[in-house]
């Protein structure tokens, strides 16, 4: 049957050159196929799963006769395992297949491009969807789409899930000889990215910093960005003259940067923020930039990641740093109900060139709670204010957008914001699990271990009984949650090297259980295993952590390089001689800025004798991530940290929260500032027998930052 099926892929290849279809089903019959396709003709991938299949796609098509490559059934063919894409060519279209379940093994998932010598040009990628097609290890770097040389499109993609470093889909420019790429990218959907957890989590990137003088002229219109929060550049442009028109943002953390590279057109997008934190709209740098007839709502972020962000530069500025802005044309914008807009942001030693000769004109600026959003960092006299309108009763028209009465500032009354059925594909909606979450009992008596190893997703493992042993490391490779009848009545005694260990994603919740480490040899309560895959999230609850009878060095939160958790959180919970970290954090020693969770919050609980309630390290002076956050509230530190020097340790962290707690005989607080503009507020706190906070920093000089106020300090 393939002999045959094989045999009629060469002989349809043996016929007069006219427009031909050829159905493959193999990796050998597609190339055959490809090497000897011709303008007009078409190679269709079988439905089914095609596992490490590295595609490399080639030929020369025309305006009117591209060479095709498509599905069978769109949607039905499926790239897994270590596959990929090479366009290499002109005239050439790619459209309907999944990548899924696998990574590229190289570091493109889909490059417009042979080799360093053939790219592709006139050539078009459309209605193909890329879901979760991760590096196993997020640090490893992959540009999931890839577009080099001329006038090659983009559109109708779905693109979603990367979690692992590098930009989601680049504009590549040649260094040294850089030509226009006239790239357009349209109708895509850019769906949920999390943070990364350090620089290079850009969801589209437009050149590079050494060729940024050099213009592009690529478009980048009406694709919907959702939730795209890996890095504070969810649009970094690093080339001049694009456009980038009539986009919809929704809930993304971040914002479209200029960050390189003059010229360049920002109009007609709508960004609504939903008051999500570190949510942004457009930051500008350089000169000749124009930000017109945009729509900004409910955003939150401030900074760098204002609504608006108008940056000092850098005098004399070597190429990959900040250039002055210079004839920045800001206007006809509507910025409503957001935190910021800011003028002279990042003013500091460095960063001393103020925006010149630029004109923000003929807004709309209404302020979060009725307030000024408008924040000027440094020297704001080189912008220009006329015409805006800062108050005003708003009407909700036909767009879905707010409108001021009985004004024409702001936004125009006919944008009409991309919908979700106009970009992406119809035909894809990413893989829901088939198992529907459970309830198991497990009796006394009855093995944790072999409970756990039985259920699924989401399901609920119901402890009833007094005392649960676990002599080995349990393994959790889903989401999962383990529920005790209370921690005065159910017991947890562990004696291996961890009680529970993170192998995938998703995360665990513990709640109402005492748990009681009684070996030498015990690391860690819950362990996260290098090797984890995806982002997790761990919450404690109600629980209660005995490691009186454990070896020096316990931890109840080992996190490990190479991982990340949107989330750890603590309530209601009570530890009693951990002699390491609660939390242990500070895994990520490298200096390019990775951190291991982006939020901790421990709320409400209490800590007699422990080494460290929490031990939180970001490294690096990157300032393009948005965490970590740190939150320890309402909670008793006793006796704790005279080992380490310091109760609770956090360094880098963009924002620290520490209030309401009680410090009995313990070591201080210590936070160390390294990267960007930290908050750090230290309220409401208690400090008997404890030294005050001591804050660090580590290159800043100036006023000290940390607001420390309100607290008492005494026996």
């Amino acid at each position: 049957m393939l002999r045959l099926a094989f045999g009629a892929v060469l002989f349809s290849l043996a016929l007069p050159a006219h427009a031909a279809e050829f159905l493959v089903r193999t990796p050998s019959e597609y190339a055959a196929a490809a090497d000897r396709a011709q303008a007009g003709d078409t190679i269709v991938l079988g439905n089914g799963e095609w596992r490490d299949f590295q595609i490399l796609f080639t030929g020369k098509g025309a305006a009117d006769k591209p060479i095709r490559l498509t599905a069978q059934t769109k949607g039905q063919v499926i790239l897994t395992g270590q596959s990929n894409l090479r366009i290499g060519g002109e005239y050439l279209e790619v459209s309907g297949l999944v990548f899924r379940n696998g990574w590229s093994p190289t570091d493109h998932v889909i490059a417009f491009r042979k080799d360093s010598k053939t790219y592709a040009h006139h050539s078009r990628v459309t209605e193909i969807v890329i879901d979760r097609f991760n590096k196993p290890d997020r640090r490893a770097d992959d540009i999931w789409i890839a577009i080099y040389g001329q006038d090659n499109r983009i559109d109708h993609a779905h693109l979603e899930g990367k979690a692992n470093a590098g930009v989601t889909l680049a504009v590549i420019r040649d260094k040294g000889h850089p030509e226009e790429n006239r790239a357009r990218i349209d109708h895509n959907y850019f769906g949920p990215r999390p943070p990364l957890g350090s620089n290079g989590g850009e969801t589209i990137r437009i050149g590079t910093s050494d060729e940024s003088l050099s213009d592009s002229r690529s478009i980048v219109e009406r694709n919907i960005f959702d939730r795209c929060d890996g890095e504070v550049e969810i649009v970094s442009v690093k080339s001049g003259g694009n456009i980038l028109r009539e986009n919809l943002v929704l809930q993304s953390q971040g914002a479209f940067v200029l960050r390189h590279g003059n010229g360049n057109l920002v109009e007609r997008n709508v960004f609504l923020g939903g008051n999500k934190p570190d949510t942004g709209g457009v930051r500008v740098i350089n000169r000749d930039q124009v930000v017109r007839f945009n729509y900004f709502q409910d955003l939150a972020g401030k900074d760098l990641k204002s609504a608006l962000a108008v940056m000092n530069g850098v005098p004399n500025s070597v190429i990959n740093r900040y250039h002055q802005v210079a004839n920045a044309v800001i206007e006809r914008n509507s910025f409503v109900n957001v935190a910021r807009v800011t003028f002279a942001a990042g003013a500091d030693a460095e960063r001393s060139a103020s925006p010149v000769a630029s004109r923000f004109a003929d807004n709309l600026v209404l302020g979060a709670k009725g307030k000024n959003p408008i924040t000027a960092v440094g020297d704001a006299s080189g912008i220009a204010l006329t015409g805006n309108v800062m108050a005003a009763k708003l009407a909700r028209a036909s767009n879905g957008l707010l409108y001021p009465e009985g004004s024409a500032a702001g936004a125009p009354r006919d944008l009409a914001p991309v919908t979700r059925g106009e970009v992406g594909v119809a035909w894809y909606r990413p893989v829901a699990a088939a198992h529907r979450p459970r309830t198991i009992a497990v009796a006394p008596g009855r093995s944790l271990a072999d409970a756990i190893a039985g259920s699924g997703e989401g399901d609920t493992i119901a402890l009833d009984g007094v005392r649960y042993d676990a002599p080995g490391e349990i393994a959790v490779g889903h989401r999962l949650v383990i529920r005790g009848a209370g921690k005065d009545r159910t017991r947890i005694v562990f004696t291996g090297p961890a009680l529970f260990s993170i192998t995938g994603g998703s995360g665990i919740t513990l709640e109402g259980l005492a748990v009681e480490a009684r070996s030498a040899g015990a690391g860690a309560v819950v362990r996260i295993d290098p090797a984890a895959l995806g982002n997790y999230s761990l919450l404690l609850t109600d629980m209660a952590v005995d490691g009186t009878h454990a070896r020096t060095g316990l931890e109840v939160i080992a996190t490990a390089p190479g991982t990340f958790a949107d989330r750890i959180e603590i309530r209601r919970s009570s530890f009693a001689g951990v002699s390491g970290a609660v939390v242990a954090a500070a895994a990520e020693q490298g200096s390019k800025g990775w951190y291991p969770v982006e939020n901790l919050v421990i709320a409400e609980s209490d800590f007699a004798g422990v080494g460290l309630v929490a031990d939180l390290l970001r490294r690096g002076t990157d300032e393009s991530t948005f965490g970590p956050y740190f939150t320890l509230e309402k909670s008793n530190v006793a006796g704790s940290g005279k080992r380490q020097g310091a109760s609770v340790r956090i360094s880098g962290a963009q924002w620290t929260t520490i209030k309401d707690n009680n410090f009995a005989a313990s070591a201080p607080i210590e936070v160390t500032h390294s990267v960007g503009t930290p908050s750090t507020v230290i309220t409401g706190n208690a400090f008997a027998a404890t030294p005050a906070p001591v804050i660090r920093e580590l290159s800043y000089r100036g006023p000290q930052r940390a607001v420390v106020a309100g607290n008492r300090v005494g026996s």
